[in-house]
């Protein structure tokens, strides 16, 4: 799926429950059956950065990630490090950052176009206030 187009509701929000056309995937892989191991943030990254790499560590999406991603989030960290660290703000080195932060799944909109999506566990279901008030409606009336 591509990163082109409006980001999809949440499938709390969609109406129609059709087929996906997006297929099964094709070829599938074994995971790694060891936990992954997150090295701590580097002592010379930027504050900024180094806070970054602590919360992917610490978000719903990293139980996807492969050792692989963990070393692209560290060179992504080193490299917007290395950005908000220098005299001059690059905006093309900024474009690949927030770019490689798009692959490795770190906002919402990044994963709901690859149809991941996370929930926190103390969360309660929201309903739509329409939904609601219909609701409260209908036991006035029955009683």
């Amino acid at each position: 799926m591509g990163s082109r187009g409006p980001v999809p509701k949440r499938s709390s929000e969609r109406r129609r429950r059709n087929k996906d056309d997006d297929g099964p995937v094709l070829v599938r892989a074994p995971s790694g059956s060891e936990p992954v191991i997150w090295p701590e943030p580097d002592a010379d990254w930027h504050p900024v950065a180094a806070d970054w790499y602590a919360s992917l560590a610490a978000s719903g999406q990293s139980r996807f990630y492969e050792p692989s991603d963990v070393a692209v989030a560290r060179y992504v960290t080193e490299a917007m490090s290395r950005n908000l660290s220098n005299g001059r703000f690059s905006a093309q080195l900024f474009a690949a950052v927030c770019s490689a932060m798009t692959d490795l799944l770190t906002t919402e909109g990044a994963r709901r176009r690859v149809r991941v999506e996370l929930e926190r566990e103390s969360a309660e279901e929201t309903v739509p206030a329409g939904v609601t008030a219909l609701e409260t409606y209908r036991k006035a009336l029955i009683g």
